[in-house]
């Protein structure tokens, strides 16, 4: 593909980088140009707002969890491309102190492996001239980080504009544009971040505004001549080993997040993923040699769960005969019981001893690797998953034998063992890669 690309990112979470990023996809899509995102570390929502905005699939590239090859190779998989947009995950140089396959996770790493420059969004409100210490600051942070230059975001009157940009000459900084403060732009959330892209209300008037807000406020054409060729040098992309043959696959609003690049690697296996939805009381299909419920937001639909007598009797004749394998909120699921914040009960599959509750919630946030003491689908006993938990549940029991040893990304063991009980398995972390 013709990778010239950027990354967008900032200096934190919360600076408003997704609404540009997607302004800019929806903005050169205008254009008529072919622009492929990418997200950079562990996330299930902002892609599927890429895809919504762009028209072309979104990819996850995590430097902690995928060895510079497999990064390389899911670039090299999309299909060709005017301009690559990756955006970056919570801080520029934000990441974990042990470095895994290919870095810490930040997204500088993937700045540095792939020789896209950083184009920075700066939340200017509260500074001023300030603002360019911050800029000039993540500039010379690492000399292998071009920065390309700054959007300013949340500025408060052309004066203030003005300001901020005389502190950027100064300092040598370019600025590709000024947004000013909207919030008919802005995209709803929640706990585990924003509201999903198919749950969003309005989504193509919110994802209309955003294009037409970067249009208006930035340079487009100067961003284009910014990008630069990706430097990975193009390699195949390495082979994903499916669970199964037909995979018999939850997904609707309560089972939601699945890695793109895993799906798509089942795929390019010749495995045939079938769909069902349990909160619409389906079972799995009846060809499937093999169940995988995701993660998602059951806490959100425990009494629909709970009510689906159909689905949860397909699953329990599905895992006489089939594995089946949950991934955090599918994992929940598979559980004897489920609490929600109101400190409800509700009945889960009980495939699995497992009850969690939401009632206190403790915010559970990391990547992981895991030796596997016994299989799961696709895995064998002794194989090294590298992944990525974040819920905010609680475990109240777990009784069932543990897993897998899961060590954080510092070394250090973690309790969320994941469980297995005959075919059934299950984990608290969603599986990224295979570790090398």
């Amino acid at each position: 593909m013709a990778s010239k690309g950027l990354i967008i990112s900032a200096p934190a979470s919360g600076t408003g980088k997704t609404t540009v990023m997607l302004g800019l996809l929806g903005a050169f899509r205008r254009q008529g140009l072919a622009v492929q995102p990418f997200k950079s570390g562990p996330d299930y929502i902002d892609p599927a707002f890429h895809r919504a905005a762009s028209g072309r699939a979104s990819v996850n590239l995590d430097s902690w969890a995928m060895a510079e090859a497999r990064i390389a190779g899911l670039i090299g998989a999309a299909e060709p491309a005017d301009l690559v947009l990756a955006e970056g995950s919570m801080g520029l140089f934000d990441g974990v102190a042990a470095p895994g396959e290919a870095g810490t996770g930040a997204s500088a790493d993937l700045s540095a492996l792939t020789g896209w420059p950083v184009v920075l969004v700066l939340d200017v409100s509260g500074q001023a001239q300030s603002a360019a210490a911050v800029a000039l600051g993540f500039a010379r942070m690492r000399a292998d980080v071009t920065l390309a230059g700054v959007i300013l975001n949340r500025v408060a009157s052309p004066r203030h504009d003005a300001l901020v940009r005389a502190g950027m000459a100064v300092a040598g900084i370019t600025v590709f544009g000024a947004l000013p403060r909207r919030a008919t732009v802005a995209l709803p959330e929640r706990h585990l971040g924003l509201v999903q892209a198919e749950e969003t209300a309005e989504l193509d008037r919110i994802l209309g505004d955003a294009a037409d807000f970067v249009a208006e406020h930035l340079d487009l054409a100067g961003l284009r001549a910014a990008a630069q060729p990706t430097r990975l040098a193009a390699g195949e992309l390495a082979a994903t080993v499916p669970p199964g043959q037909r995979i018999a696959l939850a997904r609707d609003e309560a089972f939601s997040f699945v890695y793109p690049h895993l799906l798509d690697g089942w795929r390019r296996a010749g495995a045939e993923v079938l769909p069902f939805s349990p909160l619409a009381d389906e079972g799995p299909d009846e060809r499937a040699d093999c169940c995988w419920l995701p993660g998602g937001y059951p806490e959100l639909h425990g009494a629909r769960l709970a009510a689906a007598a159909r689905f949860r009797g397909a699953m329990q004749r599905f895992a006489e005969t089939r594995p089946v394998h949950g991934e955090c909120g599918g994992y929940m699921a598979m559980g004897a019981g489920l609490i929600d914040k109101s400190g409800a009960r509700h009945q889960m599959l009980g495939l699995l001893g497992l009850v969690t509750s939401f009632e206190k919630r403790r915010m559970h946030l990391g990547y992981r690797t895991a030796r596997l003491l016994a299989p799961v689908p696709g895995h064998t006993t002794g194989a090294r998953l590298r992944g990525h938990e974040f819920h905010y549940s609680t475990i109240l029991d777990q009784p069932d034998m543990a897993l897998a040893e899961v060590l954080d990304a510092t070394g250090a063991p973690v309790p969320e063992t994941g469980s297995r009980r005959r075919r059934a398995t299950g984990t608290f972390f969603h599986l990224i890669a295979e570790a090398t």
